[in-house]
């Protein structure tokens, strides 16, 4: 039934496009007020959503944003950190502005933004932050350094804030998908030299044969910010179709 976030307010980072884009929609669906934050507007599925403008790496933006949702809605129950880039590439030809520019957004970012909400959280006894993580925080893919690192740090990141605030109320999680059909995803398989050949490919490395969707990562962060998620803390839910328990040469 809908309204399982009837009341309570959500805050969304990454909300413009894929994965956030389709939190935002769900959340909207499911009674909470959105707020969506993002470098580009947020797209509103309908009139409830508030789309502000901030990079998640900036504290002062991101401070702003946070004090704009206080003074429009008087809370925050939920935070969905799920900004983020690709950053893929040789380790030794890496460059230091592209090792920042992961690690700033992937990790650093989804800190920015937790240190900001954290305070009203604790204040009010409650609350639930989900960190977007990614299968690379589990599995090694060769050729995708550093956002591996990113990943790790952000997986890393949902425990020692889960422990640290747990008994004050306050629940942290993450989600680390697999191969999701995003528009970035969309835009990848679009440069292969066969894109239906390789999104083939890609869907018979998966035990169930298909491709996930933004909306069923989505639900999954409907599920830990809502209350039925209550005694879920500190943990990983992997979102792959199982494909990280294969086995591939």
């Amino acid at each position: 039934m809908p309204g399982r976030l009837r009341g309570k307010v959500a805050m969304v980072t990454g909300a413009a496009r894929g994965i956030g884009a389709a939190v935002v929609a769900l959340f909207e669906a499911e009674g909470a007020r959105v707020v969506g934050l993002d470098r580009q507007p947020v797209p509103a599925t309908v009139d409830g959503v508030l789309s502000l403008t901030a990079d998640v790496t900036s504290a002062e933006q991101v401070a702003a944003a946070v004090a704009t949702t206080l003074s429009r809605f008087g809370r925050i129950d939920a935070l969905i950190n799920n900004a983020g880039v690709n950053v893929f590439g040789d380790p030794l030809l890496l460059s230091d502005r592209d090792w920042d520019r992961c690690l700033d957004v992937d990790l650093k970012g989804a800190w920015v933004v937790s240190k900001a909400v954290l305070p009203t959280l604790l204040t009010r006894g409650s609350g639930s932050i989900v960190n977007i993580a990614s299968i690379h925080g589990h599995k090694i893919v060769p050729g995708c350094f550093p956002y591996p690192v990113a990943k790790h740090g952000l997986i890393g990141l949902t425990r020692a804030l889960a422990i640290e605030y747990a008994a004050q109320g306050v629940r942290v999680n993450s989600i680390s998908p697999g191969f999701i059909l995003t528009p970035q995803t969309e835009e990848w398989l679009a440069a292969q030299p066969d894109p239906a050949q390789e999104r083939r490919r890609q869907e018979a490395l998966l035990p169930c044969k298909r491709l996930g969707t933004a909306e069923e990562v989505a639900y999954t962060a409907l599920f830990l910010a809502s209350d039925e998620a209550r005694f879920i803390n500190a943990a990983d839910i992997l979102i792959d179709g199982g494909r990280s328990q294969l086995y591939h040469e």
